[in-house]
């Protein structure tokens, strides 16, 4: 359970931080929000020059479309901006018509038509700035996932025997994700942003320059008060995140293993641990939204500061002739869309740098040391399979110093049941490991049908090789495709003659559907002795050349398991079978016993030749049964 409760990042809880996606602080927030001046803590890339032109790269196919979605968000942006100073000429025309007593309605109705067109205007070119940029993302992370689901298929079996489930998924789903979000939402969001801030300066200056220096005099101070605040509050979301994350971690343990809690009346103890860190996400929770809600009321009281100043000297330009009154309103309204761009582009800098740390941390999954290449144009395809396998010289460790399997010669003819058993740590899955390649030999080398099996594609020796293991795995889907995973173009008549073989095919008509019964997650609306059958029809379906078998009877009864018996029987005539046992009485009519210690085979023999020698093998078979009658020691 350790796997799966490291929560992801970006996910509640996640390592990634709330500026992953998900968390608090994700972009900026609807003006006005108390989390819109903040920008929330999030991972920081270890490169990010690097990681930010590889990102790019995927981009540049793009480019076109991106010159156009600046080119469209620069016309949304000035057609928006020239709206409060048209306004503004209209306030004034209204005010000198009031005074003088003759308004003029008619071209009152003309600049309410021209603002009404701009208004149009700039939100049509809004829409096809944010259609093109979403093709563009999406097209790009398409292509993304794309790449990390390729290379996860050539990832050896030992990357993913040093990292978590959560680990992986987290680099394939949320860290793609928050690359998808940025560029869909938060670029499109910045290149406004940084137009509308330009823009606007650039007509408070053609209004007033002396409004203008008055306005920015308070951005220092606004700089100041949110830098203060925001690395006060960052250290109380921080631990919100670290509670969240060992809560979120909590419940997803106690629902998992929910069984067992039960069995041994832990429901008390797991509430109150509950409780306890709910509490204290409440503490650190309640202090985080405290205090970065302080900063909205300060930036309104130094804007209102602002605007406050404006409206005084405004109205003494005004009383001087220097300025319109529609001058005055249009300039405090430029004021107010000066200040939200600028917040925006404060969060949008802390999310980007977020996403060039997923970024990153996605690319160094694609950069990870891949399986040894595939054989080339050379690659031999055994059109009979046999099933002879040889192991000479075989030598292998996990770790370069420290061999696991040292010297190994075993040599297997068609149609023979081989044994394989010995104490845990012995070698036995690792052995069958290097068997279908999962790993490659440090030394020596190993024969199907006297071809070495680094000159096969690791996909057609694997199709030589059907297994079933003591741990079931099935899909969510009907009975019926779970079986016929093991043939490609299966018809419906060899998966119920597969089924009857593995005596599955009783208990499958016996269920509401039949072979249309849905499996759901984890297969639990089934019992485990059930999906052990539907495993083995699985791999009788497949029809192999060689079997592997990890005592694939241990989960059934005992009139399931003779039944069982006879369909293994039936199934491992004349194959090549590689047995893994752990009860030794199952396999004393092996034609060839491999006894495993340390990596290393110390004896070989049948169980009779075995059991006469009295050695290590005869000690293992006789402690299984040292509370049986004597007549089954001399068996």
């Amino acid at each position: 359970m350790s796997e799966e409760r490291k929560p992801m990042p970006g996910s509640p809880g996640g390592s990634g931080g709330p500026g992953g996606p998900g968390g608090p602080g994700r972009g900026p927030m609807p003006f006005g929000g108390p989390g819109m001046m903040m920008a929330m803590p999030g991972q920081k890339p270890k490169d990010f020059k690097g990681s930010f032109r590889r990102l790019a790269g995927y981009l540049s196919p793009h480019r076109w479309k991106l010159v156009a979605v600046l080119l469209t968000a620069v016309g949304s942006t000035v057609f928006s901006i020239r709206s409060p100073e048209i306004m503004g000429e209209a306030t004034t025309k209204l005010f000198e018509g009031f005074m003088s007593g003759n308004i003029d309605y008619a071209g009152l109705w003309q600049i309410v038509l021209l603002l009404a067109g701009l208004y149009f205007l700039s939100s049509a070119f809004m829409y096809v700035m944010s259609y093109l940029m979403a093709g563009v993302a999406q097209k790009t992370v398409y292509r993304l996932r794309r790449e990390v689901n390729d290379k996860l298929n050539r990832l050896p079996l030992k990357y993913y025997d040093t990292r978590t489930h959560g680990e992986i998924m987290s680099r394939v789903v949320n860290d793609v994700d928050n690359i998808s979000n940025t560029l869909q939402q938060s670029l499109t969001q910045l290149i406004t942003s940084v137009v509308t801030i330009v823009g606007v300066v650039v007509m408070m200056l053609t209004i007033s320059p002396l409004l203008t220096l008055i306005l920015l005099l308070t951005l220092p101070l606004s700089f100041f008060v949110v830098k203060g605040i925001a690395k006060r509050s960052q250290l109380f979301f921080k631990g919100q995140q670290k509670e969240l994350g060992e809560l979120n971690g909590h419940v997803e343990e106690m629902y998992t293993g929910h069984k067992i809690v039960k069995a041994f009346g832990r429901e008390r103890q797991s509430i109150a641990k509950f409780e306890e860190i709910n509490g204290r996400l409440f503490e650190s929770g309640w202090r985080a939204q405290f205090v970065s809600g302080i900063i909205m009321p300060l930036m309104n009281v130094i804007s209102n500061i602002g605007y406050v100043l404006i409206c005084v000297v405004g109205g003494i330009l005004v009383t001087r002739s220097a300025i319109q009154i529609g001058d005055i309103l249009a300039f405090i309204q430029y004021a107010r869309q000066f200040s939200m761009p600028l917040t925006q582009t404060a969060n949008i800098a802390n999310v980007i740098q977020s996403t060039i740390a997923s970024a990153e941390r996605v690319f160094e999954l694609l950069d990870e040391s891949e399986e040894v290449p595939e054989a080339a144009r050379d690659a031999v395809r055994l059109a009979k399979p046999r099933g002879d396998v040889e192991l000479r010289g075989v030598t292998f460790g996990y770790k370069a110093d420290d061999p696991v399997i040292e010297n190994m010669n075993i040599g297997v003819k068609q149609g023979q049941t081989v044994a394989i058993v010995g104490p845990t740590g012995a070698g036995k899955t690792t052995l069958v490991n290097l068997l279908m390649r999962f790993y490659e030999v440090n030394g020596g080398r190993i024969t199907v049908d006297g071809v070495d099996i680094t000159r096969m594609k690791r996909g057609h020796l694997r199709s030589l090789y059907g297994m079933v293991l003591q741990d079931t795995w099935l899909f969510g889907g009907t009975i019926r495709d779970n079986i016929a995973y093991g043939r490609e173009g299966a018809t419906d008549e060899e998966v119920v003659e597969a089924a009857k073989a593995a005596y599955a095919d009783h208990f499958i008509r016996t269920l509401p559907e039949g072979y249309d019964t849905v499996l759901n997650e984890e297969a639990s609306n089934i019992s485990q002795g059930q999906k052990q059958l539907l495993t083995i029809a699985r791999a009788i379906l497949a029809d192999p050349a060689i079997l592997i078998l990890d005592e694939a009877t241990s989960s059934v009864d005992t009139r399931t398991e003779v039944q069982i018996q006879k369909a293994m029987s039936r199934l491992m005539k004349g194959r090549t079978s590689f047995v893994i046992a752990h009860r030794l009485s199952t396999i004393r009519d092996a034609d060839l016993i491999l006894v495993m210690n340390k990596g290393t085979v110390i004896e070989q023999g049948t169980h009779s030749e075995l059991m006469e020698r009295g050695g290590f093998y005869a000690d293992l078979y006789n402690s299984q049964f040292a509370e049986q009658s004597p007549q089954v020691h001399a068996v």
